[in-house]
């Protein structure tokens, strides 16, 4: 599906295309400056729907889809604009009860996901779960009531226990975007999940990697699951700790940062221009908790130049010890 089309896309994997661009500091040489203004999400208020099928995957993990056969770890990236409503007809081909439960929308308790609720599918069964967003206003007291825009997750919440932890282990979780309208808009996206000591459950020095090239706008999305506390870094480059990650002009006060601390159930997102002040070259991230990285939370952020190439960079011939390229999921 062409991003240019159709900015709220759904689209599987961690690694999708978007478009913008602005910038915290100066370019680097081999950057090629924005020609043309960077695109923004437009105004919510659309009615959606989407198919979601919960699966059993090779490996014995489990994946949410968009298709059936078409499961990924994570799910598929959701985006919406404040103001958007979402009908997931889900439907179960698993063995075990499944849900989907859903962080910062605004949905009735029928969608919450739960056992509890009973708003859990069975094995062979389908529900629609119906998510909502909006725009930030005023409330008849008077009090402001923010909007839903942020980064989020969703993930099902019965397998194994009356919590998911089972799923969540397995690999049922994914990303959500709601954007504000004139937010803007990536060239990529990429969605990082520390679940335990795996990295969007692949095993140990195995990435996943991201790939990019010098000038392109792309977006992080960092997603904290099961029992530890981990810290989000990656090198050569720095956010804004705010709702979007980026700065609104000179004097936004916000922190910026390269090292985020999460812990289970945490979400946040920012965006980077790849390569700006520093250039090309095979940037890591990984979480800074010594012991966590030693054990292999570690993947690639491959910033190639125009040409293609990047510097100091053996693909097929990684030092002992470093992530090993992967396809990572890139789109």
């Amino acid at each position: 599906m062409d991003r240019r089309s159709f900015n709220r896309r759904m689209l599987v994997g961690g690694a999708v295309a978007a478009t913008g661009v602005t910038s915290m500091s100066a370019m680097a040489p081999d950057a090629v400056p924005a020609e043309n203004p960077p695109r923004t999400a437009p105004a919510g208020g659309e009615v959606r729907r989407i198919t979601m099928y919960a699966e059993k995957l090779p490996d014995g993990q489990l994946g949410y889809g968009l298709e059936r056969g078409g499961a990924t770890v994570p799910g598929p990236l959701i985006e919406l604009n404040e103001g958007d409503t979402l009908h997931v007809d889900f439907e179960n081909t698993t063995d075990v009860a499944v849900s989907l439960h859903v962080h910062g929308m605004d949905y009735e308790i029928s969608s919450d996901g739960t056992k509890h609720t009973k708003s859990d599918v069975a094995p062979g069964k389908k529900r629609t779960y119906t998510w909502r967003t909006h725009a930030p206003g005023r409330r008849k007291d008077g009090t402001w009531r923010p909007g839903t825009a942020g980064y989020w997750h969703y993930h099902d919440h019965v397998v194994g226990t009356e919590h998911g932890t089972g799923g969540l282990r397995r690999g049922l979780y994914g990303a959500v975007i709601v954007r504000r309208k004139g937010d803007i808009l990536p060239d990529k996206t990429c969605v990082i999940v520390f679940n335990d000591m795996m990295i969007n459950n692949k095993p140990a020095h195995s990435g996943p990697d991201f790939e990019a090239t010098v000038g392109d706008r792309v977006e992080f999305v960092s997603i904290t699951h099961g029992e530890y506390y981990h810290t989000f870094h990656i090198h050569g480059h720095r956010w804004a700790d705010n709702r979007t990650g980026m700065l609104t002009g000179p004097d936004d006060p916000s922190q910026i940062l390269d090292d985020k601390i999460t812990g289970p159930g945490d979400s946040f997102g920012f965006q980077v221009i790849a390569g700006e002040g520093v250039g090309a070259g095979a940037w890591m991230y990984h979480c800074h908790v010594q012991s966590h990285s030693d054990m292999g939370m570690v993947g690639l952020f491959l910033v190639k130049k125009p040409d293609g190439s990047i510097p100091e960079y053996e693909p097929h011939h990684p030092r002992e010890g470093a992530a090993r390229p992967s396809a990572g999921g890139h789109h």
